[in-house]
C-alpha cells in the first residue's frame, strides 16, 4: 500500500529531473563526429537502472562501424550478464552538417539526431526484446533519448533516459571506447 501512495510522487519527481540540452556549453574543445568516432571497431561496457536507482541489467557491446560517405552501418553485438547475446544492425543517413536519421530492427518509424560540438542527441522508439523467467522473450516499447558526450579521442560517454507511455522509467550508461 506504501508503494501505491508513493507512486504518484515518484511519477512527479521523475518528470522534473532535468535533462541535457543542446544548447548546454560545450566543456571540451573537440567536436563530435559520429562518422569518424564510429568508423571500425568500438567496445562498451553499460549497464540499464531503474528510476529507483537498482541496476537491473549490465551488458558489454562491440561496435563494428563502416562509413561510405553517406550511411553509417554500426553492428551491435550485446553479451548481458545472463549469458544472452543481441545483435542490432543501425543504418545512419547523415540528412545534414549535424543532423541525421535513422533505423534498425525493432526500432519504430525513424530515429532522429543532432551533433551539436562535443554533444549528439538521438531519439527514438524501440520494441526491447526482454527476457523473462521461463525463457521466453516479450518486447517492450520505450521511447529513448540518448545523449552522448565526446570525452576524448577515443572515448565516448552516453546517458538515455528511457520512458514508457510518457513516464521515465529508468536510464542507460554506457562508456564507449576505441580499442
Amino acid at each position: 500500500m506504501k508503494k501505491l501512495l508513493l507512486l504518484p510522487f515518484v511519477i512527479l519527481l521523475a518528470a522534473c529531473t532535468g535533462k541535457p540540452s543542446l544548447d548546454d556549453p560545450q566543456l571540451g574543445n573537440q567536436d563530435l563526429n559520429l562518422e569518424e568516432f564510429f568508423q571500425g571497431r568500438t567496445v562498451a561496457k553499460g549497464q540499464f537502472q531503474d528510476i529507483f536507482g537498482t541496476v537491473r541489467r549490465r551488458f558489454d557491446v562491440v561496435i563494428d562501424g563502416r562509413w561510405d560517405g553517406r550511411v553509417l552501418t554500426l553492428t551491435e553485438d550485446f553479451v548481458y550478464e545472463d549469458g544472452a547475446t543481441e545483435r542490432r544492425v543501425w543504418s545512419l543517413e547523415k540528412t545534414g552538417q549535424e543532423t541525421w536519421k535513422g533505423t534498425a530492427p525493432g526500432v519504430i518509424g525513424t530515429a532522429t539526431g543532432e551533433e551539436r560540438g562535443d554533444t549528439f542527441n538521438w531519439r527514438y522508439t524501440i520494441d526491447l526484446p526482454i527476457p523473462s523467467a521461463d525463457g521466453s522473450v516479450e518486447r517492450l516499447r520505450v521511447n529513448f533519448d540518448d545523449w552522448m558526450w565526446l570525452m576524448s579521442d577515443d572515448r565516448l560517454l552516453n546517458k538515455a533516459y528511457v520512458k514508457r507511455f510518457g513516464v521515465d522509467i529508468g536510464e542507460v550508461i554506457i562508456w564507449f571506447e576505441k580499442p
